[in-house]
């Protein structure tokens, strides 16, 4: 990302002008503040130290130019942020910084900059506002198809702040993106049918096959994109082979929609923009990822991801309260289908993958019916594992991870050869999804309580199975050509990059 002629100069000494102050710090030559971050701790803990808080500008190192004779310059910083570069004979001149997408922030391995910052205006609300304000002065013809997708998580955490049902809230979102311009509004609950289906099918190719090939078990979830971008940037080409390839519902959702949904409305992917609500900050990188972006038509799967939060901010912003907006129901794919905007999976706030996979695994590979699941709590409440046994023998051995500090230790026992499990569900933040860094934050509680309110409304959501849904089935012979086909690798599956570390000043803690 960094041409080599550049000179890293950090700023060893600074003027008596800069504002420093106690809770600033050094990383990597630069003054990053010390403040929470939105993204999970996975993005922020990594060897590197690397981690620039929200709101930091991200910037590319100063390129100060060497004269014969002349020692390097000087830079100066004042209090409102500027950079100056100071000649030895008393001259100034006033840096430049040089602002990054959010494709380089992915291809670097240095920092992961936080989506409130200006730098990632394409993934916010405003962004949304932006083309919903377009298509109101366009021509019809040249008006986007906007499709807002909804989590669960999400739901949840709005219904717990505005004392509804998840069903109500989720009625009452529909309502106030319609009142915006938005056209129409999707559960990626659906979307995760597909997701687990897909999961649960590679486990048990990837069990069958573990003897002819070691790097198939354990099977790592990969629905987390924190957990993904930390595992391809610090343990790279050693721990890709053991992530399942199966997309997030998310990613899936943005197949959906600009595939098969677009092809339904007979307009073209570019002429769809889609956005996704999401609990995570992290969902952002993810929808970025150059995997995700179709290179026929020049747009991404998800051009937009929006946090809990910043629905809120929109709420605010309107001046509405969305307890007081009249109900909506939520769209469907399937004209002759209504949605049901109050179904959600078993197994938890991140998805069920670890539950769907271990029943599906016990009856397609040993014959047993698991009803009920039996979790064992480790060494914290965010790492639990699940056995199946069968005449006092170990047949299953899975565990949840949620979390950095277990996942250190997953990592550590994997490269030790240690680890005794044959699937992972890795979450990167503490509590899983139903506790991302985008989920509205606690008022008048304790973000205890507030936890346990958004896990109360989630879990009162009536669960389906994804093999007993008839659209979902459907949808595999009309838009993919059957379950083993190429279409499911391409709209289902997707691939990971180990990203090397580049040997410059980044790398340094001075």
């Amino acid at each position: 990302m960094f041409s080599q002629e550049r000179e890293l100069v950090p700023p060893l000494s600074l003027p008596k002008t800069s504002n420093v102050r106690s809770k600033r710090y050094f990383r990597h030559g630069y003054l990053v503040p010390s403040m929470a971050s939105p993204f999970s701790g996975v993005l922020q803990l990594t060897d590197l130290d690397d981690f620039i808080a929200p709101s930091q500008e991200c910037i590319k190192p100063i390129k100060v130019e060497k004269k014969s004779g002349k020692s390097a310059a000087k830079i100066k910083i004042e209090e409102d942020g500027s950079y100056f570069q100071v000649e030895q004979d008393g001259g100034v001149q006033k840096l430049e910084k040089a602002k990054i997408t959010l494709n380089d922030c992915l291809a670097c391995s240095g920092c992961i900059t936080s989506a409130e910052s200006v730098l990632i205006t394409q993934q916010s609300h405003e962004e949304l506002y932006r083309v919903l304000n377009q298509n109101k002065l366009a021509a019809t013809s040249l008006q986007k198809m906007v499709v807002v997708s909804v989590s669960p998580q999400s739901r949840a955490s709005l219904a717990a702040r505005c004392s509804l049902s998840i069903a109500d809230a989720t009625r009452k979102l529909n309502t106030f993106f319609k009142t915006l311009g938005v056209h129409y509004i999707f559960d990626t609950t659906f979307a995760r049918n597909f997701s687990l289906l897909e999961s649960q099918q590679e486990f048990v190719n990837r069990f069958q096959r573990q003897k002819e090939d070691p790097s198939s078990l354990p099977m790592l979830a990969s629905a987390c994109p924190g957990w993904i971008c930390y595992a391809e940037k610090t343990h790279g080409t050693f721990i890709i082979p053991y992530i399942s390839t199966t997309k997030s519902p998310q990613q899936i959702m943005g197949s959906l929609v600009k595939d098969f949904f677009a092809k339904q409305k007979k307009v073209t992917p570019d002429q769809v923009y889609h956005v996704t609500v999401m609990p995570c900050y992290d969902k952002k990188l993810e929808a970025s990822r150059e995997d995700f972006f179709n290179k026929e038509y020049q747009v991404r799967d998800v051009d937009c991801v929006i946090t809990s939060g910043e629905v809120l901010r929109m709420l605010e912003k309107e001046g509405v309260s969305l307890s007081d907006l009249n109900p909506l129901p939520f769209d469907s794919m399937f004209d002759s289908v209504p949605a049901d905007c109050d179904l959600s999976h078993s197994g938890g706030g991140s998805g069920g993958y670890l539950e769907h996979i271990f029943r599906h695994a016990a009856k397609e590979l040993f014959g047993m019916e698991v009803k009920e699941i039996a979790y064992k709590i480790l060494k914290n409440k965010d790492f639990q594992e699940v056995v199946l046994e069968k005449d006092g023998a170990v047949l299953l051995r899975f565990a949840k991870a949620y979390g950095f500090r277990n996942i250190q230790n997953l990592m550590q026992k994997m490269k030790r050869g240690k680890s005794p499990y044959h699937y992972v569900e890795v979450m990167a933040c503490p509590s899983g999804c139903l506790n991302g860094g985008g989920q509205l934050k606690a008022e008048g509680e304790t973000g205890k309580d507030l936890l346990e309110r958004v896990e109360e409304l989630y879990n009162a959501m009536k669960t389906e199975i994804p093999e007993q849904n008839s659209s979902v089935g459907e949808l595999y012979q009309w838009w993919l050509d059957g379950p083993d086909s190429e279409n499911v690798q391409k709209c289902l599956h997707t691939q990971y990059h180990a990203v090397e570390k580049m040997s410059t000043g980044l790398n340094i803690k001075w």
